[in-house]
């Protein structure tokens, strides 16, 4: 199979994909999804909880904030607090606000992070939210992936019901392939969550992302199996 030139990959990008390759995060072969579709790869953030994995994913979220509008060429930052859903955003959303810390204090040392409880508390702080409170701040949520985006349309709802303003979502896996079948089913869940709410919907890493460094590799049977795959299912965002 002749493929065309690969495209170079940002660093921080291909450090976290073979960060992601050696955590058995992103595997390759045959797996069945909650929607019933068979992919030929499989990718669970969850296994990145190694010390080196995490300082590895955190570092790719901080990486691909300050490269986004969120944080503008001017130096001023466009948000004030990263919100982590329960439970797996709650560690994404710390240790990567450590890591924008760690690149500027001076520019990001300010910020805060916060994170909801699955049931409030009627004692010490009291409510559902730990850490920065949400009101009249701009927020951020950060998150691991987005399926079929119930989970983040209820830190959405959450973030509303506290007084914050949604400013953006970061998330660490775009999968680009819409949701459902059919005509009517053309959008991914990522680009439905975008119009719905008109903020940017970011992602370390893209199906694009896997399939050009699977062409650098020359593996040829994985990419060929993966563009038949993004081929029959990929959104028209």
């Amino acid at each position: 199979m002749s493929n065309p030139p690969t495209t170079p990959l940002p660093a921080h990008k291909l450090t976290f994909l073979q960060s992601c390759l050696s955590a058995n995060a992103l595997k390759f072969g045959t797996f069945t999804l909650k929607s019933g579709r068979t992919s030929p790869y499989f990718f669970n953030a969850g296994l990145f909880h190694e010390g080196h994995l995490l300082r590895s994913i955190s570092t790719a979220f901080a990486e691909t904030i300050h490269n986004s509008p969120l944080c503008r060429a001017t130096g001023e930052v466009g948000f004030d607090i990263l919100f982590g859903p329960a439970y797996k955003g709650i560690p994404l959303a710390a240790t990567t606000l450590l890591k924008l810390c760690d690149r500027s204090e001076a520019r990001y040392g300010a910020l805060s992070y916060s994170f909801n409880r699955k049931e409030a508390k009627d004692h010490g702080e009291g409510g559902n939210i730990v850490g920065a409170p949400l009101k009249n701040k701009r927020v951020v949520i950060i998150d691991d992936v987005i399926t079929a985006g119930t989970a983040i349309r209820e830190a959405i709802e959450i973030i509303k019901v506290q007084g914050g303003k949604l400013v953006g979502i970061v998330v660490a896996f775009d999968r680009m392939e819409r949701v459902g079948d059919g005509e009517a089913q053309r959008g991914s869940a990522i680009g439905e969550v975008r119009r719905q709410y008109g903020v940017p919907v970011l992602s370390i890493l893209s199906l694009d992302d896997v399939v050009e460094f699977l062409r650098g590799l020359g593996g040829e049977e994985d990419l060929r199996r993966l563009q038949e795959y993004r081929e029959r299912y990929q959104a028209r965002d």
